[in-house]
């Protein structure tokens, strides 16, 4: 699921929206989410977090206030999960504020 998530080169789609990204994917991660989501689910929140740090490369390089700047990135992330949590699956299942690999919060 990872390669397939690094095979989509999300950061290079900068023309697209979040919206856009959203239609595109979301029917995937849903997928994967109701077929392994159900005796998975630890699995599943790393492949999903992986997702958001490509959302995140995304938004760098979309954005150009955000180049540059790891920790404006995961804030804008987390500020459009609470804005619109339902607008990916995972942000749905596993909450609004983006995990580092710790297990420590950022929000």
């Amino acid at each position: 699921m990872r390669q397939q998530t690094r095979s989509w080169n999300i950061q290079r789609q900068t023309p697209a929206s979040l919206l856009e990204l959203s239609k595109q994917y979301n029917a995937i991660l849903r997928g994967w989410w109701n077929y392994y989501g159900a005796f998975y689910k630890t699995v599943m929140r790393k492949v999903f977090s992986h997702f958001d740090l490509k959302l995140q490369r995304w938004a760098r390089q979309k954005y150009k206030p955000l180049a540059g700047h790891k920790r404006r990135s995961v804030d804008w992330l987390n500020r459009m999960k609470k804005a619109c949590p339902s607008l990916f699956v995972h942000w749905h299942v596993y909450g609004n504020e983006f995990r580092l690999g710790n297990g420590s919060r950022m929000s």
